[in-house]
């Protein structure tokens, strides 16, 4: 789909005070690399995070999310009044009802006249609410609205480090579904997108052309958590068979980018950076080769911040910005990969885009 009169305004997001490195998930798991005679190290080396962060104890992703989507605004200079919608897109969410943006909604003082849900699709979902806030600025029913998400890892990976010391059984072969949720970090982030003609100076934010997605849900069980947790214990556990997963994320990313050249008429020479999913070394390597884009115009954050899902990329892209990473003006690709399998990709030409981070 194109779109004519929508702007990515602004970024906000804010990063967990603590930082846990991949060198002290390995000294936990020191027992189990000891009887299974894994080298130190192997952690951070396949994966090429060095570090990821966690929220403190008792924090409410809510509290977060509202934080980020205040920051979305301020950056912006724009008014709560005039937000028509907001999505909580994020994995992680408080309750099964009601949604998270509602207490979000509340906290960040929007108008209540504003369409406000939940939207969840792994590490897609503030991506994918970023397209429908978009159909809804396009289509006249909202001047501005915001897509926002907050990941919480510490459940999943203290739930992850309890199976794993505690399972006497666990050879070599049966600890490698658990080694993806151990590269999951936190974070918050949140996008505002508003109508071209009614914000700005036309000097600033970004323009969204266009989004495309590809579905091969036939690979839906390569990555599965075990149950819904929300408002449970939030102890959840994670499998993921990464080998296969790569392969057939690698394929579907190449089929969305293929698309999304298409659907904007743009050839790979015209575009001049993008931001990938934040998984890990390999999996941006053989993505960016396979797409025939250099990894020299590549934005990653996941060494530091590991695998945050919906909120990664978004992410990403903020910090970016702060880092003056992105020429303007020029056109940007942001590369959307999520289980299930699902990618979602868009196009965007790039101006100054003011952020304001935590």
């Amino acid at each position: 789909m194109k779109f004519q009169n929508v702007s990515l305004l602004s970024v906000g997001y804010v990063l967990p005070p603590e930082v846990i490195t991949s060198a002290e998930i390995e000294s936990r798991l020191a027992p189990v690399y000891e009887r299974l005679k894994l080298p130190e190290g192997r952690l951070e080396g396949m994966s090429g995070i060095k570090a990821r962060r966690l929220w403190n104890r008792g924090t409410r992703i809510s509290d977060v999310s509202a934080r980020s989507a205040r920051l979305s605004m301020e950056a912006a200079g724009v008014a709560p009044k005039r937000v028509g919608c907001l999505i909580h897109a994020s994995v992680c969410r408080e309750y099964l009802e009601p949604a998270t943006a509602c207490r979000v909604h509340h906290l960040a003082g929007l108008p209540a006249n504003a369409w406000v849900y939940d939207v969840s699709n792994a590490c897609l979902g503030v991506m994918n609410g970023a397209v429908q806030i978009a159909q809804l600025i396009e289509s006249g029913a909202i001047d501005a609205g915001i897509v926002v998400g907050t990941e919480d890892s510490r459940g999943l990976l203290e739930a992850t480090l309890a199976d794993l010391l505690s399972n006497e059984a666990l050879t070599r072969q049966t600890i490698k579904p658990a080694f993806a949720s151990l590269t999951i970090g936190s974070g918050s982030c949140a996008w505002l997108l508003g109508r071209t003609s009614m914000f700005g100076n036309g000097s600033t934010g970004a323009s969204l052309h266009g989004a495309v997605a590809v579905a091969r849900t036939e690979h839906h069980g390569l990555c599965q958590s075990d149950t819904d947790q929300a408002g449970g214990s939030m102890q959840p556990t994670m499998h993921t068979d990464s080998e296969l997963l790569l392969e057939a994320g690698v394929n579907t990313g190449f089929e969305a980018f293929e698309l999304l050249l298409k659907e904007l008429d743009w050839s790979r020479d015209e575009i001049s950076s993008t931001v990938c999913h934040q998984v890990g070394t390999v999996h941006r390597r053989r993505m960016l080769e396979r797409l025939g884009m250099p990894e020299a115009s590549d934005f990653s954050t996941f060494a530091e911040l590991g695998n945050t899902g919906s909120v990664a990329l978004p992410t990403a892209f903020g910090m970016a910005i702060e880092q003056g990473f992105f020429s303007s003006p020029s056109k940007l690709a942001l590369l959307g990969i999520g289980s299930g399998l699902n990618s979602v990709m868009l196009g965007l030409a790039m101006k100054d885009v003011p952020c304001k981070s935590e």
